[in-house]
């Protein structure tokens, strides 16, 4: 458990990290973890039912009913009569759900924010609530995870396959997979993705859900990361009320391969519909070692939206449309991803030379000596004004978690970061920068292995809209201190003096951190002149 009392609203941003994600994911059965995260905001045996006794029994119907589908795939008669059974029975099972039940207690509670993401090693609920209602939160984030429940499950899947076309669609997409099939072709990094292939898709098992979040939902391998308007000792004793009693056990470790090195250029091509551009890729160890500090730092004098050597040598020179350079920083690998986009008329291995010459530059130590100090001092200023956001507080502790790094050696990773020095970084770009990378070029043109998930004929179910499960209505009755507004006195609170007769100039300190905010007010505006609102937008680039 991690918490943050920060009181700047009577809010608090929560965090349900479990530390698992697609690479977790059995390879016969990829998009796994991603689907559950889905299954996950359907409800439990006493949340999203209307009756749980009748609703079992034909769910129960389904998953094995799934596990036939699966063992059909050369029956395609055999399957068709099937799926008409799985669909036949899911109507009927619908008729006790209670549909976005989760989503409707937590909008009843006044939650914002409400989602999850799954990636490579992780997948996570957010949610951001009233600071009065952690009781009703916690009861509720607690029950989620007692049990999977496989509800509406395959209409669900209609959702699922949406994202998965929409990725198909996406030529960056492709880019990317291709990308990383070449850099890992033994990691799940490459070999699988976190949406799952179409064969997997449309053959899923209820079962191996159910498996997956028995071995990887347990305490031990989720974090609770909490910050915001709360009282530790009160917020520790909730948790432990309503997570206190989760039986926990051993995780399945990850064993993860060992890729072999890459001693010459592996060359790909992608063809789609979308601009052009070529993406190169360097695999790197881990993100919780020295070289993925140093990473992070090459990838900052590379790229940094102002004075990186992409920013100033490529793209405000206009030697190409777009560059750009981001380090993807994972558990067992990284990889440092070289981007660019070509002026009209340019090759794309014009723009490849041109990214690969800056990376030359960097070897030869061929960049300014304030670039390092003016990252570091950037990043700090980016850290500290990020912090005074409960969601940057909240998901800077869940990411510790999934590191599997204490909070100490967390914030030491800033202090770490900040002895990098120059001759490290040249040393470390001469030493991994060098023919090792795979390349791949996005051209122009049609798709010729381009395909589509096919949705299968899916009946309406039910809504049951009005609808509720005893569970809902146990939770809506907690009762739940009433919030007290708090107001700015302008005379005590915000000081006031004359910088000169008509100049007033208004104060409050930052008592939070070493950072000042500094607005004039003029009473002009595009009334006055039409000009102004091009004026203000220039006044950025003039410099002093």
């Amino acid at each position: 458990v991690y918490l943050s009392d920060y009181k700047n609203a009577p809010r608090i941003q929560t965090y349900l990290a479990v530390r698992a994600g697609s690479k977790n994911d059995p390879a016969t059965a990829t998009g796994l973890a991603h689907y559950l995260e889905h299954m996950v905001f359907k409800g439990t045996s006493r949340l999203g039912t209307k009756d749980w006794s009748k609703e079992k029994p034909e769910l129960d119907k389904i998953e094995a009913l799934y596990e036939t589908y699966r063992s059909q795939r050369n029956d395609l008669a055999a399957r068709k009569r099937t799926y008409h059974q799985i669909d036949s029975i899911s109507g009927v099972a619908a008729r006790y759900a209670v549909p976005n039940e989760y989503d409707k207690l937590m909008g009843s509670i006044g939650a914002k924010g409400s989602n999850a993401h799954t990636s490579n090693e992780e997948t996570v609920y957010q949610e951001d609530i009233p600071s009065n209602q952690l009781e009703k939160w916690a009861a509720v984030q607690s029950e989620r995870v007692k049990e999977m429940v496989p509800r509406l499950f395959h209409t669900e899947l209609e959702a699922v396959y949406e994202e998965k076309n929409r990725g198909l669609d996406s030529d960056f997409s492709k880019e990317f997979e291709a990308l990383n099939a070449s850099l890992y072709p033994t990691h799940p990094y490459g070999t699988q993705t976190t949406i799952g292939t179409i064969e997997h898709l449309q053959n899923p098992s209820i079962t191996e859900i159910k498996k997956y979040f028995g071995q990887y939902y347990v305490p031990g391998n989720m974090a609770l990361c909490l910050s915001g308007d709360l009282d530790y000792d009160q917020t520790i004793r909730l948790i432990d009320k309503y997570f206190g009693e989760l039986p926990s056990k051993p995780v399945p470790a990850f064993n993860a391969p060992t890729e072999k090195p890459i001693t010459a250029p592996i060359v790909k091509e992608v063809v789609g519909p979308q601009s052009e551009n070529v993406m190169l890729g360097y695999r790197f160890a881990g993100k919780a070692t020295r070289d993925g500090l140093r990473l992070r730092m090459l990838d900052k004098i590379m790229t940094n939206g102002q004075a990186g050597l992409f920013d100033l040598d490529l793209n405000q020179q206009q030697k190409v449309l777009q560059a750009q350079t981001f380090a993807d920083l994972n558990d067992d690998y990284s990889t440092h991803v070289l981007y660019g986009t070509p002026r009209q008329g340019q090759k794309l291995e014009e723009v490849q030379a041109l990214m690969l010459t800056e990376i030359e530059k960097v070897k030869r130590g061929d960049f300014p000596d304030w670039l390092i100090p003016a990252i570091v001092n950037n990043e700090k200023l980016s850290r500290t004004k990020s912090y005074e956001s409960n969601e940057a507080r909240a998901s800077a502790m869940y990411e510790a978690f999934i590191e599997r790094v204490s909070w100490v050696d967390y914030v030491k990773q800033n202090e770490d970061f900040a002895t990098i020095t120059k001759a490290e970084i040249v040393k470390f770009a001469n030493d991994h920068y060098g023919q090792n990378y795979v390349a791949v070029f996005k051209r122009n043109g049609e798709d010729p292995n381009k395909v589509k998930v096919i949705k299968p004929a899916i009946t309406p179910v039910p809504a049951n809209r009005d609808a509720a499960s005893a569970y809902y209505k146990e939770i809506s009755a907690l009762p739940s201190t009433e919030l007290q507004p708090v107001f700015i006195d302008y005379k005590k609170d915000i000081q006031t003096t004359d910088i000169k007769p008509g100049l007033p100039l208004y104060y409050t300190k930052n008592t939070e951190n070493g950072l000042f905010s500094l607005f004039y007010a003029i009473d002009l505006g595009t009334n006055n002149n039409p000009l102004l609102d091009v004026a203000t937008d220039y006044l950025q680039y003039l410099g002093t």
